[in-house]
């Protein structure tokens, strides 16, 4: 599932591309997708686009949002005036950046789930494989408190929302010492704090040279403070490449991000341990989840 340097990817791209736009029409192909009224939409430019961990908010001029939770295979796909075009064809049609593999049937196609019309030509694609993702209009004004996004965590980007704020050294201290659940699991859990998700979660602890099924209560001062800093690493490092691509995750102009070439522990089972060059990395399932740990550097 996008973790928040993809979900922060698309949310920058989306503020490139739709920020002004103006909702013209909403196309519902799979209802399950979709909840609220999308007739609300209609007339609504986008003001901006928040992120909260894992989920999205375009906010409209109107008062209303669509929260999006794009979760395993969701994509969101822009065609319009504000994305670079190279030239035109024949028939005089903008000839977009040609879309990722990933991107299966391309758009508008067979996995294309919900349209947005905007002005000047302009579309919003939400394609789905899977189907797991999710889209709802809510007002404005009651985004940061409703379901989801009122139980996530600090996270430790704080973006432009007041809640749920930035997951500072103190407050992450607190949240491991009050628990005796793994760290790795403590790191995912979204209502602890948000944003970190498996990938980043494995290379954060790889990188502090914690293993994974350490009681969280139990890390030393010194080592909070490594793994703290190690999340801030390997979430910047994400962002850099533009997040991970492993499976569906695609950025609005269809490309794909490069963390899945940089990774430090996650998907190197069988190969060498690009630390301590000794030993080989380890996978095993902790709380039903690929991990990833060299059985050297990690003991601890």
């Amino acid at each position: 599932m996008p973790e928040l340097p993809e979900v922060e990817t698309v949310k920058l791209q989306l503020e490139k591309y739709l920020k002004g736009h103006k909702i013209e029409n909403v196309q519902i192909n799979v209802p399950k997708i979709f909840s609220g009224d999308q007739k609300v939409l209609v007339g609504g430019k986008v003001s901006g686009i928040r992120r909260f961990a894992k989920v999205l908010s375009l906010d409209l001029t109107n008062g209303f949002s669509i929260v999006i939770h794009i979760k395993l295979t969701g994509q969101l796909i822009y065609r319009g005036p504000n994305l670079t075009s190279k030239g035109r064809s024949a028939s005089g049609r903008k000839n977009f950046p040609p879309l990722s593999k990933k991107v299966v049937g391309g758009v508008p196609g067979k996995y294309t789930h919900v349209i947005f019309t905007l002005d000047r030509g302009g579309f919003l694609y939400y394609n789905d494989v899977r189907r797991f993702g999710w889209i709802k209009v809510i007002k404005t004004s009651e985004v940061e408190k409703t379901g989801f996004v009122g139980k996530l965590g600090p996270e430790p980007f704080a973006s432009a929302q007041g809640k749920p704020g930035k997951l500072t050294l103190k407050i992450f201290k607190e949240i491991l010492s009050k628990s005796r659940r793994s760290v790795k699991v403590i790191l995912m859990d979204q209502e602890k704090m948000g944003g970190v998700g498996n990938i980043y979660a494995n290379d954060a602890l790889w990188l502090a040279k914690i293993n994974p099924k350490r009681p969280a209560n139990e890390l030393t001062e010194s080592e909070v403070k490594s793994l703290y800093d190690s999340i801030h690493e390997v979430l910047r490092s994400g962002l850099k490449y533009g997040g991970a691509s492993e499976l569906a995750f695609v950025t609005p102009d269809g490309k794909e991000g490069e963390y899945q070439n940089h990774t430090l522990a996650y998907g190197h089972q069988g190969e060498p341990c690009g630390r301590c060059h000794k030993a080989k990395i380890e996978k095993y399932f902790l709380s039903g989840r690929g991990t990833y740990f060299c059985p050297l550097c990690q003991r601890a």
